[in-house]
């Protein structure tokens, strides 16, 4: 069975680049988008792996699955862009609502939740789907285990699936968090990561889920 091909939207971030790197080393084909598509094709080119480079809208184009990997600030103009190209795919939402300079104070959205901001955004065509929120973006783009659990939020369970075995390919352990209402919690606890890391002097906290976990029912 062919692997889908994965747009990276935003890939030229810290973030982006990372997934996309992890993503293609374990086989997919992946097109890194950007707003610059001169931009994506040198970051693609710097990546390796076969990664391709274009314009966040013309990657979009070209996914089966479109990762955004933007900052809050560029959600609503870079779903814009990507929206006419999406209607029927699967979209993975990271974006996390942190508002400089109190980027350590939850700081949730008035929808409840990044997610769902997307969600409405871009409408009842696109099965949305959140993930990737508390993973440190400079440990992931390392040939190193992160030891990370990634939380996958969202209403269609057969799309979770699909992105918590994107997760586990790039060598995380990808996690069913239920609804996609519930993303709230995941993009809150980023604040309290990065609190954590300047009070405690953590490179890159992240989380992992105790207990005896059994594979869910398909």
């Amino acid at each position: 069975m062919s692997l889908s091909t994965i747009a990276v939207v935003g890939g030229t971030g810290n973030l982006g680049a990372a997934i996309a790197w992890r993503l293609a080393r374990a086989g997919y084909p992946v097109v890194i988008g950007s707003r610059s598509a001169e931009s994506a094709m040198k970051a693609a080119e710097e990546l390796g792996h076969g990664l391709r480079g274009a314009t966040n809208a013309d990657a979009a184009v070209q996914g089966d699955i479109i990762i955004v990997t933007v900052p809050f600030a560029a959600q609503d103009t870079t779903l814009a862009d990507i929206a006419p190209h999406v209607a029927g795919k699967l979209v993975v939402d990271t974006t996390v609502p942190l508002v400089p300079p109190r980027v350590m104070r939850v700081q949730l959205p008035a929808e409840g939740s990044a997610a769902v901001k997307a969600q409405a955004a871009l409408g009842d065509g696109v099965t949305l789907v959140s993930a990737f929120h508390n993973v440190a973006a400079h440990k992931l783009a390392k040939d190193v285990d992160v030891g990370c659990d990634v939380l996958v939020f969202g209403d269609d369970k057969e799309a979770r699936a699909r992105v918590v075995d994107l997760a586990d390919a790039m060598g995380l352990r990808g996690l069913h968090g239920g609804a996609l209402a519930n993303s709230a919690a995941a993009e809150a606890l980023t604040s309290i990561l990065i609190f954590l890391n300047k009070t405690y002097k953590v490179d890159g906290a992240g989380i992992r889920i105790t207990g005896d976990l059994v594979a869910p029912e398909q």
